[in-house]
């Protein structure tokens, strides 16, 4: 098993969820986060005063999948994530060694099967 870790721009969020869907994952912890990476922030303009910011909003996903279907889940959210533009954010991918279903106490990838 391994847990896939995206950060994200929040205006791609709807094209991904559809494309992890279809890619096979059953399921996603989505998280609003701010962060940035070499972007740097940004400079914005409010009422005539210019004002940086430096931490921009992103959208965190964590998805836990089995180990068989990781690289098409990894394709499918870099390929619907991507805008090429700076900020497109990155994935991260970890092993995952065990996982519990609370409410049925199944165990591993039984407990992250949809």
């Amino acid at each position: 098993m391994k847990m896939i870790v995206a950060v994200i721009k929040t205006s791609r969020l709807d094209a991904v969820l559809d494309a992890l869907t279809e890619a096979g994952a059953s399921g996603l912890t989505v998280t609003e986060v701010r962060g940035y990476g070499r972007q740097r922030g940004k400079t914005e303009v409010y009422r005539g005063a210019e004002y940086e910011i430096k931490l921009l909003p992103k959208v965190k996903l964590e998805i836990a999948v089995p180990s068989d279907i990781v690289e098409v889940v990894v394709e499918a959210l870099a390929r619907t994530a991507n805008t090429g533009k700076i900020g497109d954010g990155k994935v991260f991918v970890l092993d995952l060694k065990q996982a519990l279903r609370i409410r049925t106490g199944d165990r591993d990838d039984a407990a992250i099967a949809g």
